[in-house]
């Protein structure tokens, strides 16, 4: 009022000085303000203290509360819209702002400044905001969600952390107290900054100050930024802990965490650890349908292969065949296939490690990434009868051959030879067969014999041979002979090559030199063409009787149809002739190893062996 009444004392002389007349009846009356008298000071009483301050809850208003905060600029209104308000300094703007806003108003305008990201605005306007007043007169006091706006512009600023965990603790000055979602934007800023000591350090306060207030338990974000970080630095135990935290809180494991955690127990050798993972993971609803990058499942599967772990390559198939499932439901679809060489390699694996689970496992993926368009190649069957040959399953083996006969019925001779000869492809199902001696082989060829009147009858000539081999390998001529006898009687099959030559196995081990020539010259007889295992089979009955020359013939023999020795053939005839000091076989031995370019190697050791002088002087 003084001010008001130095300005009009001094427009009153121009005001005398002009003779204005005014459109109105009433007498003017005079608006002049008078300056104010100084009452007398009241007599001196005895003083007493002030009530409490009614600004407590802000350590900002220590000072007078009627001007809580300095004018930035001499420019500033003290007015609360001021005139100019869009001319203004956006700070002066803001400040303005700040005196007219609620607690509810002012975190609706964060909501829409946050969508803009205008941190550094939120920033300001927080610290303007509570250094005003409320409507009553009061400071402003923020509660924990307003604060935690303002804690977010300052990371989205670049704020370490731990100038985020000085706001923090700033939050006592207000009677605050911080919520996960406070430590949380602090983890943030410490994931940022790879600071992963200060990390484990805060969320282990979090786990202890949360069974005082529940509000700042960790949440599955906590956990997360802290077990991600972890990883990142390949702390694997450390992050194991909390990802088992994370999942006995019930929170669901972020596909982004999980894909992190087996990509890193995979590179650093922690298959078994992964497999613990998700079996955990497994057991909890929420976290069943977590699952790796088809490209990451292709190399989980690879390495559980390489390493033997049969458990993680049936897990990473599992992978696999809901990413298939997922594609074949897609708009459009999506067909995803698995490798059949990555399936021949977990067939095997499976019957290294005898895991019937994985086998089916992987014959059904098979079968679904084929999706009826083609049949398996011949190494997928050959692979599935070996595993169940491992397993000892019979039934199913011999099932899975007369699969294979059905799809390959129509293949070229020369590749049906070899697919269904029980020396090399089917050699697992022999060894199956004869495992248990003559009494798994009856059982076999009992069961064959059944199937053979069953309707529609199942008769197989690579199933008869595998049995006849397998009574080969016990020593038991006799049975072997038999079953060769019953193809053409009970069978009604026609013996091949691979028949006679399993007999030939079968004499040439009993030292039946004389047998296995009739066997022989029996085939040739009937138009049978050998092959080279034949000649082979003929040479070793030959060598077991130490008869060189009949084996030198052999090969004379095979080389005039067509077939070419081995090395191995050859080294076994050279063997024999430096034992029997058969010179001139050796030297046909010789023009062989010329003809055919051959490398036959030296026998120092087998030498030293043999020329081994055994004596009783140290005895």
């Amino acid at each position: 009022m003084a001010s008001m009444a130095i300005l009009t004392r001094k427009w009153r002389p121009l005001s005398k000085t002009i003779n204005s007349k005014f459109i109105t009846t009433y007498a003017f009356l005079s608006q002049e303000a008078q300056l104010a008298e100084q009452p007398p000071s009241p007599p001196r009483a005895s003083t007493t203290s002030l009530p409490p301050n009614p600004a407590t809850g802000s350590p900002l208003y220590n000072e007078n509360w009627r001007s809580p905060i300095p004018n930035i600029s001499s420019s500033t209104s003290p007015s609360l819209i001021p005139l100019g308000f869009s001319q203004q300094h956006p700070s002066s703007r803001i400040e303005a702002l700040s005196q007219t806003l609620d607690g509810d108003a002012i975190i609706n305008l964060f909501a829409d400044w946050m969508t803009s990201q205008r941190w550094p605005d939120i920033k300001q306007l927080f610290e303007f905001w509570i250094r005003s007043l409320d409507n009553n007169g009061k400071p402003n006091k923020p509660d924990v969600s307003l604060y935690n706006h303002y804690l977010r512009a300052n990371l989205m600023m670049g704020a370490s952390a731990g100038e985020l965990l000085d706001f923090v603790a700033q939050m006592e000055d207000y009677k605050i107290a911080p919520n996960t979602a406070s430590f949380n934007l602090v983890l943030k800023s410490m994931y940022q900054a790879r600071e992963y000591d200060a990390a484990v350090k805060l969320i282990d306060r979090m786990i202890q100050t949360g069974t005082e207030s529940k509000t700042a338990l960790p949440d599955d974000e906590s956990y997360h930024l802290v077990v991600r970080l972890l990883l990142t630095r390949n702390q694997i135990d450390t992050a194991l802990k909390y990802i088992d935290l994370t999942l006995k809180s019930g929170y669901n494991l972020s596909v982004e965490v999980f894909t992190e955690c087996v990509s890193t127990c995979v590179n650093k050798g922690r298959l078994d650890t992964l497999v613990s993972i998700i079996e955990r993971c497994k057991k909890m609803d929420q976290n069943k349908a977590l699952c790796p990058p088809w490209n990451l499942c292709n190399y989980i599967i690879d390495v559980a292969m390489q390493s033997d772990n049969s458990e993680l390559a049936y897990y990473a198939l599992e992978f696999m065949a809901k990413w298939i499932a997922r594609g074949e439901n897609a708009r459009p679809p999506v067909f995803l296939s698995v490798d059949e060489g990555l399936v021949v390699n977990a067939l095997t694996t499976a019957g290294r490690n005898y895991n019937s689970k994985l086998l089916d496992a992987t014959w059904a993926v098979l079968k679904r990434s084929l999706r009826q368009k083609k049949v398996p190649t011949p190494e997928s069957y050959l692979a599935k009868i070996y595993a169940y040959s491992s397993l000892g399953n019979l039934q199913k083996a011999f099932s899975t051959l007369h699969e294979f006969e059905l799809s390959y019925k129509d293949s070229q001779k020369e590749d049906e030879d070899e697919m269904f000869s029980p020396f090399t492809s089917l050699h697992p199902l022999v060894m199956s067969c004869s495992k248990n001696g003559f009494a798994t082989l009856d059982t076999v060829y009992y069961q064959l014999e059944n199937l053979s009147r069953a309707d529609p009858p199942y008769k197989s000539v690579a199933a008869l041979n595998c049995v006849i081999l397998g009574c080969a390998n016990i020593w038991d001529v006799d049975r072997a002979y038999q079953t060769f006898s019953a193809m053409e009687s009970t069978f009604e099959l026609t013996p091949d090559i691979h028949s006679y030559n399993a007999l030939l196995t079968a004499f040439g081990k009993l030292h039946k030199r004389d047998e296995a020539v009739g066997v022989f010259e029996h085939l040739v007889s009937l138009g049978v063409k050998p092959n080279a295992k034949t000649y082979s089979l003929l040479i070793d009955a030959h060598l077991i009787k130490r008869d060189v020359n009949a084996a030198v013939s052999t090969v004379n023999d095979m080389v005039d149809v067509g077939f070419e020795p081995t090395k191995e053939v050859l080294k076994k005839i050279r063997r024999r002739c430096v034992r029997e000091m058969d010179d001139e076989s050796d030297a046909k031995v010789d023009l062989f190893v010329k003809e055919f370019k051959i490398r036959m190697g030296t026998e120092a050791r087998r030498n030293l062996l043999f020329n081994l002088e055994f004596s009783t002087e140290y005895a």
